[in-house]
């Protein structure tokens, strides 16, 4: 279980149509950090592994224009936030599942997909393994 945790952290930082992503490691005295890299295009974008992540996609998400950008902006920090709080207390909360912390730049505009795909991540943890974050 901890494997495909981490295959679907990780593949935040993959690319689709064969571009790369940076995916930055940090020693294991500090904190596990997912960080985000744009492509050559300065395109952000997040890919998920989890082949439950695609059936939830078609059966529960609503479409990408569904919310406005600054409706997935906000929730995401929302979201990044306790997230990264969990992740800081692995004695309270599952260490598997909150296995790295990620490190979103409020300042940096992702741009709108990568904002509904962050989004519909943390509702498909929500869905999968049954946790809320409000």
């Amino acid at each position: 279980m901890r494997l495909a945790i981490l295959l679907i952290i990780i593949g935040f930082l993959s690319f689709t149509n064969c571009a790369h992503q940076v995916v930055q490691n940090q020693p294991d005295t500090e904190s596990n950090k997912l960080t985000f890299k744009p492509d050559e295009n300065g395109e952000y974008d997040i890919i998920v592994f989890d082949p439950q992540y695609d059936i939830f996609l078609k059966t529960h998400a609503r479409p990408q224009n569904y919310q406005s950008h600054e409706f997935y902006k906000n929730r995401n920090r929302f979201y990044v936030s306790i997230w990264n709080q969990r992740h800081m207390m692995p004695s309270v909360y599952n260490p598997d599942l909150y296995a790295v912390s990620i490190d979103l730049d409020p300042n940096i505009e992702y741009g709108h997909e990568f904002e509904y795909k962050l989004y519909q991540f943390f509702k498909f943890i929500e869905w999968k393994y049954r946790v809320r974050f409000m």
